[in-house]
């Protein structure tokens, strides 16, 4: 069973977990980090402010995200 957790925790409040940052974050942290925090539950934070506010999705919200953006549905939104 997934734990349930809030969107909005503090991102220092999940204890044990392993936080990982894309090779392509630059110089000043600009980036997003990810975390699993439960058998189905992924946390993402801002990298810059890193005991902030987290949301959590489940795996197959992530991995529905991620296929997304590696079919090309969500480029140019940083244009």
């Amino acid at each position: 069973m997934t734990n349930h957790y809030d969107n909005g925790i503090n991102a220092m409040d999940f204890e044990g977990v392993v936080w990982r940052k894309a090779r392509a974050s630059d110089a000043y942290n600009n980036c997003v980090e990810i975390a699993r925090v439960a058998e189905d539950a992924v946390a993402l934070r801002n990298s810059r402010f890193p005991e902030g506010p987290a949301l959590v999705f489940t795996r197959a919200e992530i991995d529905a995200f991620l296929a997304g953006a590696r079919g090309g549905e969500f480029d140019g939104m940083t244009v």
